[in-house]
């Protein structure tokens, strides 16, 4: 047994990843009521697809894999992609995790490698199912059994040799390994992602509002982006990493062996050009972003963040843009095209959301053009910080 589990250690290094662990397929019970308590208390609102019974089938290995034995916790570091630093002002930012080709798949194309390779090492059929975080494995639960990470106060799994920078996959298996223990580490006094994150979406240590967070507003929030909440987004238009910047683990972390290819409709910046954006069509979203993250984002809630990020910079450049989107765009995206020329405020922006109230027939889009103009006129001394 031990001399399978060190093959299947380095045979996975082999095979691209990172990090590999072992743990049992005992059910995560305490995961599991956590999970259950964050959906009754609210703090998973906005995804329905985060369920009860999704979190009960994926707390149990046995329910995902009958006759499981063991899992094989994997790691794969996407640490070393552009993404730091300020954007410019006509850019928005894309989290590193979105900056590769579809991860989902290429882990998947790893695993099954991974357990083919097995099977003709054992010379014999291997019973497995593998998980990425698109499945209803409580692959964070797994990671920190194994000993792969430890739970971070973000909720991120932090790694000793990696940081949070890991995507985390789980191969269920029938083999009887022997496990790995769970690390004896914590964050101590550590409190950086807590005070630094700018929406105070993390509202207690290992505890996430999720409507607070900007991951959720930017990719998972199909409607408006409540007007609170648009100036703390700042110039994200696809998830955030800003609690992963702050850690003082990830200072240290090392790079991919084998990197993910990046893909190429993000570019080396990995930043978007916000203009580029708000003219794309459904037809060039797909073509420039298909096999990538961002395509969850939708090309209209895509549009949104462009919106709420020009607002933000307060991009005088962006103002035509933000103009033609006003008169052509659908009514989510002119209300927030609305908004962003209320917060630049230049007299081309004022003008254009005085001539976009005389034609708008749509109620939201409507007020938020009413509540453009109010701000705009308000005088530059007294203009409130955002």
């Amino acid at each position: 047994m031990q001399d399978l589990k060190t093959y299947i250690t380095k045979y996975a290094i082999q095979c691209g990843f990172d990090l590999v662990r072992i743990t049992g397929a005992e059910e995560f019970a305490q995961d599991r009521d956590a999970a259950l308590t964050r959906i009754k208390s609210g703090q998973m609102d906005g995804l329905p697809w985060y369920t009860e019974s999704r979190v009960r089938n994926g707390a149990d290995p046995q329910e995902l894999l009958p006759g499981a034995r063991s899992i094989v916790c994997l790691g794969q570091s996407y640490l070393g992609l552009a993404g730091e630093g300020q954007a410019s002002p006509g850019s928005g930012k894309v989290a590193r995790y979105a900056q590769v080709k579809d991860y989902h798949r290429a882990m998947k194309g790893r695993m099954k490698a991974f357990v083919r390779g097995l099977e003709k090492r054992l010379e014999a059929p291997v019973a497995a199912r593998w998980y990425v975080d698109d499945g209803p494995m409580l692959d964070r639960a797994a990671a920190a059994r194994s000993g792969l990470g430890w739970f971070g106060k973000s909720t991120n799994i932090l790694t000793p040799s990696h940081g949070s920078w890991v995507l985390l996959g789980q191969v269920i298996t029938d083999l009887e390994l022997e496990p790995d223990q769970p690390l004896k580490k914590t964050c101590g006094a550590c409190v950086r992602c807590i005070d630094d994150c700018p929406t105070g979406a993390i509202v207690a240590p290992y505890v996430v509002d999720n409507t607070r967070c900007i991951s959720y507003q930017t990719i998972e929030n199909r409607g408006v982006i409540p007007l609170e909440m648009r100036p703390l987004i700042r110039d994200w238009v696809f998830g955030c990493d800003i609690c992963q910047d702050v850690c003082p683990v990830n200072l240290k972390a090392s790079e991919a062996h084998q990197p993910i290819q990046t893909a190429e409709a993000v570019g080396p910046s990995g930043e978007l050009d916000l203009a580029e954006l708000l003219a794309l069509s459904d037809e060039e979203f797909r073509s420039r972003f298909q096999g990538t993250s961002i395509m969850r984002a939708k090309r209209v809630g895509l549009q949104k963040n462009a919106c709420v990020a020009l607002g933000n910079n307060r991009d005088e450049a962006g103002v035509p843009a933000l103009v033609s989107t006003l008169t052509t765009a659908e009514a989510l995206v002119r209300g927030h095209a609305a908004w962003a020329l209320g917060q630049i405020a230049t007299a081309e922006a004022i003008a254009s959301l005085e001539q976009a109230m005389a034609r708008e027939t749509d109620k939201y889009v409507q007020d938020e053009i009413d509540g453009a103009l109010k701000k705009s006129r308000l005088k530059p001394a007294d203009r409130p910080v955002s």
